[in-house]
Order: structure tokens, then C-alpha cells, then sequence
């Protein structure tokens, strides 16, 4: 069966998401974020890199959330949950999956985590650092909300819901607290994070995580 190790409210939410869609048995295996469980010796047998989430099904052992994504697309077809292989909308599939982990995740990490980009003790450079972060997000934000306007659909790429909705989601999600900003605010991704809330799978992801409001 599958398992995925995951820690409330980081990306692992993503996979956890698309796993609820999809309907089929998986386990989850909480992994204590909070007092280190993601730099144990056992953990970082499954990822040595000491992030989260990690997918293990059997023999395989999967970290990067955007490889988990697409493996459980190709091993569940029934979901459709990416667009036809070979196909255009399939491309455009691939290039935003990969623009939301390299470029949208990475800029909010470096938002959270600014003290990771200068020397220790550099409170502010990490403040510059920071600030930074948050005027790029802001714009990355904005494409968001213009392609969610360009497609005028209910989902990312407009009639149906694909992984890359989990995605948008969650990261969406971690803005919920910037002091202006917050993807919420925005008029077509405002709307379209109370759709995802609306979705009986992320309402049980909020429950078996225990996320507590703001949601978004």
C-alpha cells in the first residue's frame, strides 16, 4: 500500500490532496515536523535531502513533490488528473506544474525561511531578503489570477480539475497570513480557493490534518 510521510500544512498537503481525489487506499505516516522527525537517520534513508513529503509504494521510494504528483497521474489514469500524454494541454500541464515548484514554491520558501540566503545572524539581510520574496510572490500571484481569468473556468486549466489544482491550492494557502497580499484578495483566486475548499477531498484533508481556520 501506498504510504505517504507528510507533516501537516507543509507541501506534503499536495499529494495528500490529489491521494483523497483519487480514492484509492494509502496510509499516511506522520513525520514530526516540529521536533526534527524530517532530519532523523530513519527518515532521511527515504529522503536524504530532509524535506517533505516522501512517497514510498512497496520497493519505490519517491521524494520532490512534483514527481509524486506526476507518478500517482500516471499509476491512477481512471483520475484523470493530467490532460492526455502528447497532447497540448498535456505540455501546458508540465510547464505549469514545474513553474509552481520552481518558481512560485521556491520564492515562498525563501519568504519563509529568508535566513537560509545570508550569513547567520544577518537579521537584516534576512529582512531584505524576506521583502524581497514577498513583492516577487505578489507578482506571481497576479499570473495566477490572469490565467485563472484567461481560462473562465472553475479550475487551473479551466472545465477540469487536474494535480495541478492541489498545487495552486496549497501554495495559495501558505499566503493566508501575509499582512497584504494574501492570494485570497485577488478576485478570480479568491473564488476559486472557496471551490477547492468546497471539494469533499480537501475538506477531509483540512479534518485528517487538522487545519484549523484561516484555510486560506
Amino acid at each position: 500500500m501506498i504510504q505517504l510521510h507528510y507533516y501537516p500544512s507543509t507541501a506534503s498537503m499536495i499529494p495528500h490532496l490529489l491521494l483523497q481525489e483519487i480514492g484509492q487506499p494509502f496510509e499516511l505516516v506522520v513525520v514530526d515536523r516540529a521536533a526534527d522527525a524530517h532530519k532523523s537517520a530513519d527518515y532521511l534513508r527515504l529522503n536524504p535531502n530532509g524535506l517533505l513529503p516522501a512517497l514510498t509504494d512497496g520497493d519505490l521510494v519517491l521524494y520532490e513533490t512534483a514527481a509524486i504528483c506526476l507518478h500517482l497521474c500516471d499509476t491512477n489514469p481512471g483520475a484523470a488528473l493530467a490532460p492526455a500524454v502528447g497532447s497540448a494541454e498535456r505540455a501546458h500541464f508540465y510547464k505549469w506544474l514545474m513553474w509552481l515548484t520552481n518558481t512560485l514554491q521556491s520564492t515562498l520558501i525563501a519568504y519563509f525561511y529568508p535566513q537560509r540566503w545570508v550569513a547567520a545572524g544577518n537579521a537584516e539581510g534576512a529582512a531584505q531578503v524576506q521583502a524581497q520574496a514577498q513583492a516577487k510572490v505578489a507578482g506571481l500571484l497576479d499570473q495566477l489570477d490572469a490565467e485563472l481569468a484567461r481560462q473562465g473556468g472553475p479550475w487551473f486549466m479551466g472545465d477540469t480539475f487536474t494535480a495541478l489544482d492541489p498545487y495552486v491550492f496549497t501554495l495559495c494557502r501558505w499566503t493566508r497570513n501575509f499582512s497584504q497580499g494574501a492570494a485570497r484578495e485577488r478576485v478570480h483566486l479568491g473564488a476559486y480557493l472557496q471551490r477547492m475548499l468546497a471539494r469533499p477531498a480537501t475538506q477531509r484533508v483540512m479534518q485528517v490534518e487538522g487545519i484549523a481556520a484561516p484555510f486560506v
